[in-house]
């Protein structure tokens, strides 16, 4: 039997389809055709997906999106390439995927820039919508980033400080010269692959270690292949969506309001929810048989001192916006200080 209820909510689909088969029909529907690594079945692709449908019912169907999970359009470089000639629109990404396009998106990954979430949280809330409005300027439009938590270093060999770090062939992604000087800087040998690759790296023996956060390092599958894991904040990480601006522009207004709303809501809920699983994922890693190395005495500031004397000269030879850096840096000594800089100062 149908209740009343039944009916309407019957009725509510019909009409939604009829307006999207209408739309469709007309021309008027916009696919913004979206690549990620994140695998099918994964939370992030379930969130994405239950945000498209979204999207879809609150245009009538105008704005769709197809994502293309588990990294099937290959590593960015060839994501950026399709998206340069139309093919697809859009991409979930790291920052350094887009460095060669905006290199102050890396700011925030610098090696040992924050000692804490909470103060990466505090320069975020100063610095998030100065890169935003900066990537829109490079041509594409974003919903806010998504902490992953911090990358600690992943290896077959116990590391307790930078002696053990020389001469050990340590992943880099491609496009990144950030990250593979820093590595230089450590004494390390950077082995630059894409990420889709990098598995495999661990399983031959191309690579004796790698850098990755912990629930990074458990939805892509790479603890399998390390033994220990150094307790060391190495690298802040984040992810974001990167959508093409000529494709966003041919949407109305409206719609891209609607598409903004429910986009930004799901990164900013990835946010908060990315930090809590990344410290459960460390466990899980932990439980798992492998093992967590405290750094040896003093070797944390040794290593900051080396990575600041880095980061600042990649900034001076104009790898990044130095005003940038400075900036980034005065929000970092005010947190640790209490003291915030009145402008005009």
């Amino acid at each position: 039997m149908i209740t009343s209820d039944h009916k309407g909510m019957s009725m509510r689909k019909l009409i939604l389809l009829t307006l999207t088969l209408f739309a469709c029909s007309a021309g008027n529907a916009a696919v913004l055709k979206i690549a990620t690594v994140a695998p099918e079945g994964s939370a992030w692709m379930e969130a994405m997906r239950a945000g498209a449908k979204e999207i879809q019912e609150r245009t009538a169907g105008r704005v769709q999106i197809k994502y293309y999970g588990g990294g099937v359009m290959g590593n960015d470089s060839k994501v950026l390439g399709k998206i340069r000639i139309g093919n697809l629109h859009g991409g979930a990404f790291t920052p350094s995927a887009l460095q060669s396009i905006y290199p102050e998106i890396s700011l925030y990954g610098l090696p040992l820039v924050f000692d804490s979430e909470e103060e990466a949280a505090y320069v975020r809330e100063r610095l998030d919508q100065t890169l935003q409005v900066g990537l829109a300027e490079k041509g594409f439009v974003s919903f806010g980033f998504a902490a992953t938590g911090f990358a600690v270093l992943m290896s077959n060999e116990p590391v307790e400080g930078l002696a053990d770090l020389k001469g050990k062939r340590v992943w880099v992604p491609e496009g990144d010269p950030i990250s593979y000087a820093t590595m230089e800087a450590l004494s390390v040998s950077p082995v630059t692959l894409p990420m889709t690759d990098v598995l495999t790296g661990l399983q031959t023996g191309l690579l004796d270690m790698v850098t990755m956060s912990p629930i990074g390092a458990l939805v892509l599958q790479w603890h399998t292949k390390v033994s220990y894991v150094t307790d060391l904040p190495l690298v802040y990480t984040m992810g974001f969506m990167a959508i093409s601006k000529k494709a966003f522009d041919k949407i109305s207004a409206d719609d891209q309001q609607v598409v903004r709303e429910v986009m930004s809501d799901i990164y900013a809920r990835f946010n908060e929810k990315n930090l809590v699983d990344n410290k459960d994922a460390l466990q899980a890693l932990l439980n798992s048989g492998i093992e967590l190395v405290p750094a040896a005495d003093g070797e944390k500031a040794r290593i900051r001192d080396v990575l600041a004397e880095s980061n600042r000269g990649m900034a001076q030879q104009g790898d990044f916006s130095l005003d940038m850096y400075n900036l980034m840096m005065q929000y970092v000594e005010e947190y640790r200080t209490g003291t915030e800089t009145v402008a005009g100062d």
